[in-house]
């Protein structure tokens, strides 16, 4: 079976090119990424994936998004070298950003419009290529987005619109998109589509942007009601108990839980800890390479801290900063790049000493 792999920006745009095709017949892999140096780590990914599939036939989607020529390049010769074999895969790039003016005269697959937003020439591609099911609403919810992409005020009411569904992405940022990317294309792509029964509502707008609230709740409640924080954190401990075995480090004999970027350590990292009494420690790392860590009196993460990058605190809360820690957008290289730090603070460390006194 042919495999489809679609990867967009990160705005409300990019989003929306995915809520299009999420309504075609295809077996859809979602990705996203801004500019610079993660587009070119997803679409490696995306070579990645295509490669261990059980098929050779593919399609690699990009919309909202402009290479560069030497990312174009790139990703043609791949391409270009896989047809070469036992591959057959299509390249397409939708895109509506002049900066890509460039590539699109040297590439066939790469196609610009300035006119449309990247939303509307996607929907106009996929009703003409690629079999979409076009519920009622998508039209109008298109018109929105191009109004608000393209900052057209005269159009008011699409303008406002626009404007609280803009809002709407921006603000969705209770889940890291780098440790759980499908898990946050997926909460993006609800809340779109949870939110387009606004439309044609009097005064539908204002109605949208007053149940912003609760559409994010609805998402991650279950079987019973509390605060969105509350709410939103026991989704995340039971995504981090999901993917803890691919999550798990070790650091002379004690299991710890490496996560990257979901910050509100004490919290989420003691509830994970309260959930999963075999893992000793968590550990989680910014993006920028600090370091926090928690432990639930099973050893001393003040002294890991220490062994690993100098940092400090109590036996159950500690932090730090790695030095030379580089930025990464995908949760494995991350993984790689704190076990190699791990296997080289094992070899010259001593013995951790265990403290049982509690945090100050």
């Amino acid at each position: 079976m042919k495999t489809f792999h679609h990867l967009s920006h990160i705005d409300l745009d990019g989003y929306s090119c995915q809520l299009i095709m999420k309504h075609t017949p295809y077996d859809l892999s979602f990705y996203n990424a801004n500019y610079g140096a993660e587009v070119k780590d997803q679409l490696e990914l995306i070579l990645e994936n295509i490669d261990a599939s059980n098929t050779k036939e593919a399609t690699i989607l990009i919309s909202d998004l402009n290479l560069s020529v030497e990312e174009a390049k790139w990703l043609d010769k791949e391409v270009a070298k896989r047809n070469a074999g036992s591959y057959d895969i299509e390249l397409l790039l939708l895109d509506h950003h002049g900066s890509g003016e460039d590539c699109a005269t040297r590439f066939e697959w790469y196609y610009l419009d300035t006119s449309r937003c990247a939303t509307k020439i996607v929907y106009d591609h996929a009703k003409e290529h690629f079999g979409l099911n076009e519920p009622e609403w998508m039209e109008k919810y298109v018109d929105i987005v191009n109004a608000v992409d393209l900052w057209k005020q005269h159009e008011h009411e699409n303008f406002e619109y626009g404007k609280v569904f803009m809002r709407l992405i921006n603000e969705a940022k209770e889940l890291n998109r780098v440790m759980f990317a499908k898990e946050d294309n997926n909460y993006k792509l609800t809340l779109l589509q949870n939110a387009v029964k606004f439309i044609g509502q009097k005064d539908g707008h204002i109605v949208l942007d007053e149940n912003i609230y609760f559409l994010k709740k609805d998402f991650f409640k279950k079987d019973h009601n509390d605060t969105l924080d509350n709410l939103a954190t026991e989704y995340i401990v039971e995504l981090l108990g999901r993917h803890r075995s691919e999550m798990t480090i070790y650091y002379k004999g004690y299991k710890g839980f490496l996560s990257y970027g979901v910050g509100n350590t004490s919290i989420i990292g003691n509830g994970f800890l309260t959930k999963y009494p075999d893992y000793d420690f968590i550990v989680d790392v910014s993006y920028r390479g600090t370091m926090s860590l928690r432990a639930n009196n099973q050893v001393s993460v003040a002294q890991i801290s220490k062994e690993w990058c100098g940092g400090g605190g109590h036996p159950n809360a500690a932090g730090g900063r790695i030095q030379g820690f580089k930025e990464q957008f995908r949760y494995d290289k991350v993984k790689q790049q704190i076990e190699s730090l791990i296997n080289h603070k094992e070899s010259v460390a001593g013995d951790l000493e265990y403290k049982t006194e509690e945090p100050e």
